[in-house]
């Protein structure tokens, strides 16, 4: 390593893809819990089956994503938009392996996950262009 260059930041940037993905969960999690509190949503064990209700979720949710993708990127070292677009791949990964899992369980319509899992990337990096574009 040539003494002259930069030290490479890892912690910071495990730290910034961690805070964005706490920011979708703590806030995905939080907004169901108040939409549930006020009957908005069915209690969780009956599922969602309503399709206009699943398209209320996957709408906040869709918000929710872009500010963890801004979140990532606004505390990243260096280059946010490459932070942004781990914590999408992350996203991704997660969301994939929640469709698996929940295929045959009866929750709700399967478009709604599948389309928490394809909306992941380009919403965590729509975040991380957000951030890059108000600096």
């Amino acid at each position: 390593m040539d003494v002259a260059s930069p030290p490479r930041r890892i912690g910071r940037s495990v730290l910034a893809v961690i805070a964005g993905l706490v920011t979708v969960v703590a806030l995905s999690t939080a907004t169901d819990a108040v939409l549930h509190a006020l009957k908005v949503l069915p209690p969780p064990e009956q599922g969602m089956h309503d399709p206009a209700l699943n398209a209320l979720a996957l709408a906040y949710r869709c918000v929710i994503t872009v500010l963890g993708g801004y979140v990532c990127a606004r505390l990243a070292p260096s280059r946010p938009l490459r932070h942004a677009f781990i914590l999408g791949v992350i996203g991704t990964a997660i969301g994939t392996a929640a469709v698996v899992a929940t295929w045959n369980m009866g929750l709700g319509p399967r478009w709604y996950p599948i389309a928490l899992a394809v909306t992941g990337l380009p919403l965590t990096w729509l975040g991380g262009y957000l951030y890059r574009g108000s600096k």
